[in-house]
């Protein structure tokens, strides 16, 4: 069995080739052809333990993770976790590969995806709001996607953001990284705008004018009592883009304009649509997206085979 981290995933796929296993998996979503059982909460006071498991033709795997939220007052990370790949015949482990990373990097390249569908190409400026791990990871697969000059960055919280600005701008010599003064700075100056905030109440304006004509891919809004989007733009698009039938169920910025009457059950629509012909409409977009257990196991299964090309990664020995 392997045991592969940051460092061995980074060697052994790029970016453009995870965003291209996304695309696969959303194929594979809309023919139905994988079994992914409803993934299990367990919750204890404020913690969170998830279990995701997922079965494709070609492999299964579980990915295993928990939710400590006061851990960066002990200076440790959020998420910790694995994510364990086993041969689909024997049901023997084949890879153990780190379930924060991996985690970081597939929800960047469901973003990323949403970033090559949802903005015309030749958009310029980004905006990110919500200067935390997957924020990171979103601009990284957005700068992949799209040829931006520019990212502008937010934070409701200013600790960290100057050496935020500064690893971006470390990742991103040739573009120019601005720390706005406020949400709405951000987006006045941005085409499309990324939030990946926790926040339970909108992180933008109410303001049609302010929205008008911008893509918005939202992340952040994981759970019922989360929104990040505000009543104005639900009133500027023509749908909504989700990448999973259940986002309906789990996220707030679905869950409310629907209870509200902003939009219809109808408007909802697969981010899988848009990838099997059908053209985006409107020149104001949302893709919301909550990820699932199945862009988990494609990504692993790439990375796994390909650390098995280039000889990456620790041999365990069971």
């Amino acid at each position: 069995m392997l045991y592969l981290n940051e460092k061995n995933i980074k060697e052994a796929v790029s970016l453009n080739e995870m965003m291209d296993v996304i695309e696969e998996s959303f194929h594979i979503y809309e023919k139905n052809s994988f079994f992914m059982p409803d993934r299990i909460h367990v919750n204890k006071d404020d913690k969170t333990l998830l279990y995701m498991p997922c079965f494709k033709d070609s492999i299964f795997g579980t990915k295993m993770l928990s939710l400590f939220p006061e851990n960066p007052k002990k200076n440790l990370p959020v998420i910790t976790g694995l994510m364990l790949l086993n041969d689909i015949e024997t049901g023997i482990p084949l890879a153990l590969i780190n379930g924060a990373d991996l985690t970081a990097y597939r929800t960047g390249a469901v973003g990323g995806v949403g970033v090559r569908h949802t903005t015309p190409k030749n958009v310029k400026k980004l905006g990110l709001i919500g200067a935390g791990v997957q924020g990171f990871y979103q601009v990284l697969f957005a700068c992949e996607a799209r040829d931006f000059d520019q990212v502008m960055i937010f934070d409701a919280y200013s600790k960290g953001m100057d050496a935020f600005a500064e690893k971006l701008q470390k990742e991103f010599p040739d573009i120019k990284i601005i720390i706005a003064n406020s949400s709405e700075e951000l987006v006045k100056m941005s085409e499309v705008i990324i939030t990946a905030t926790p926040s339970a109440t909108p992180v933008i304006p109410d303001d049609k004018e302010l929205l008008q004509g911008k893509h918005f891919i939202g992340l952040g809004s994981y759970k019922p009592n989360m929104r990040e989007y505000p009543q104005s733009l639900y009133e500027l698009i023509d749908n909504v883009y989700v990448d999973t039938e259940f986002a309906e169920e789990e996220s707030g910025d679905i869950i409310t304009p629907l209870k509200e009457n902003w939009i219809k059950k109808d408007q909802i629509k697969l981010f899988s649509n848009l990838l099997t012909g059908t053209a985006i409409t409107g020149d104001t977009t949302l893709y919301k997206f909550v990820g699932m257990g199945l862009f988990d196991l494609a990504v692993s299964e790439l990375i796994y085979k390909m650390a098995l090309i280039k000889n990456l990664g620790q041999k365990i020995i069971l």
